[in-house]
């Protein structure tokens, strides 16, 4: 049972947690940004084909993804996230 105490008291214990959460704040603000290029689309009822959204959910660039929610503002077509 202490090697268990000791092991959460490490500092390379903590160094681990901290570094999850710096990660999932990172996953988390990649998750918001992609959802909300995906609903501006969906509020402006521009249909949003399963190949659009699965390229824009699996995005990893938060600039990227920065880029799209701007022309989704404007796009005529879901396909035009991707060209520019």
């Amino acid at each position: 049972m202490s090697e268990i105490r000791y092991f959460f008291n490490n500092p390379m214990a903590e160094k681990v947690r901290e570094e999850g959460r710096v990660e999932g704040r990172e996953e988390g603000r990649l998750e918001d940004r992609a959802g909300m290029t995906l609903r501006i689309l969906e509020w402006r009822a521009i249909p949003v084909p399963e190949a659009v959204r699965e390229r824009v959910l699996a995005c990893c660039d938060l600039d990227q993804l920065e880029i799209w929610a701007r022309r989704a503002v404007t796009a005529e077509r879901a396909e035009d996230l991707f060209s520019g």
